[in-house]
């Protein structure tokens, strides 16, 4: 008797808590939510998350408060999230930097992939293949055989070691065997202007802050690093279709400490998919010369998976240094 009568108080406190979830969801947000980016303000990371944020404040009626944890190589911002009330107040904007950093630094205090639940896509964005006019080469194909005639000589620049646009390089230098020199600099800005002075020679540089010199003539765009042609550079072939099987990209998406509610983050991906489909922001995004990824949770896990073990692949075989 009092094992059923324990079974059935069970059962009520199930389908009571259930009821309480779903209510909960349904009034969710009821005060601003915090959306951490973890990169400086200004840049194309904070951009596309104030786009977003925007069209989330306007149809769920609160604010998302974008707030800018730079430091660490986009760890301070991650351990913030991490530590947070599961509650959907504290969302984090997840980028590239996650999928490298499981294996780039070997002491973090929380593994990305455990400790943050994955929400929705947003979009993907090519790096650049772009070199100084002065190179002759006008296609990979030409890059390529260039670099092997010229062994060591070519002078290949970064945004930092362990960056997207270092390890773009490491996959393309490992998947076509030629020798280029790395020259790693603190951020593209430098990297930049050594490339369009000739002091360095190739850069696969994300897609925004290159474009503009690209189409004023300052640097000559070989291929984009993305499966598909960008928009952005339609008449600029992607590598892939000369080195068969490259891809590399910057991919963006929404992340929530790990136990927030499912309730709460199946809301939150519908409303995020609902921006993907909104002309305005579709426009403003097509800007930073983006591929979307909409679909569901689990899609966006899929990629953050895939793409951590995609770059922990290249970073042992290139023997990239380990950050402590």
């Amino acid at each position: 008797m009092r094992s059923r009568l324990a079974r059935l108080i069970l059962i009520v406190a199930a389908f009571w808590l259930a009821d309480f979830s779903a209510a909960k969801a349904a009034d969710y947000p009821t005060r601003p939510v915090r959306w951490i980016v973890p990169y400086p303000a200004g840049g194309s990371t904070d951009i596309l998350a104030r786009i977003i944020g925007q069209y989330l404040s306007e149809h769920l009626g609160q604010q998302f408060v974008i707030e800018n944890r730079p430091g660490g190589g986009n760890n301070i911002g991650t351990e913030a999230v991490v530590n947070a009330q599961p509650d959907g107040y504290t969302l984090l904007l997840v980028n590239p930097a996650h999928g490298i950093n499981a294996t780039l630094y070997p002491k973090l205090p929380f593994n990305f992939i455990r400790d943050i639940a994955p929400v929705a896509g947003i979009m993907r964005v090519p790096n650049v293949m772009e070199v100084n006019p002065s190179i002759p080469a006008k296609n990979v194909t030409e890059f390529i055989a260039y670099a092997k005639a010229n062994p060591g000589k070519i002078n290949w620049a970064s945004s930092g070691n362990g960056t997207s646009v270092h390890l773009s390089g490491e996959l393309f230098k490992s998947m076509t065997g030629t020798d280029l020199t790395h020259v790693p600099y603190r951020g593209s800005a430098p990297a930049l202007t050594d490339l369009i002075a000739g002091t360095v020679h190739v850069m696969f540089d994300n897609m925004p802050s290159s474009l503009q010199h690209i189409k004023g003539g300052k640097l000559r765009a070989l291929g984009v690093t993305t499966a598909k042609r960008s928009d952005a550079l339609p008449d600029v072939p992607t590598v892939a279709e000369t080195v068969p099987g490259y891809e590399a990209s910057a991919w963006f998406g929404v992340g929530v400490p790990k136990g927030t509610p499912a309730e709460i983050i199946d809301k939150l991906n519908k409303e995020v998919n609902a921006a993907l489909q909104d002309e305005k922001v579709k426009a403003r995004l097509a800007d930073l010369g983006g591929i979307l990824i909409p679909g569901t949770p689990a899609d966006f896990g899929k990629v953050i998976a895939e793409e951590t073990d995609k770059w922990a692949k290249v970073i042992k075989s290139a023997n990239v240094p380990l950050m402590d």
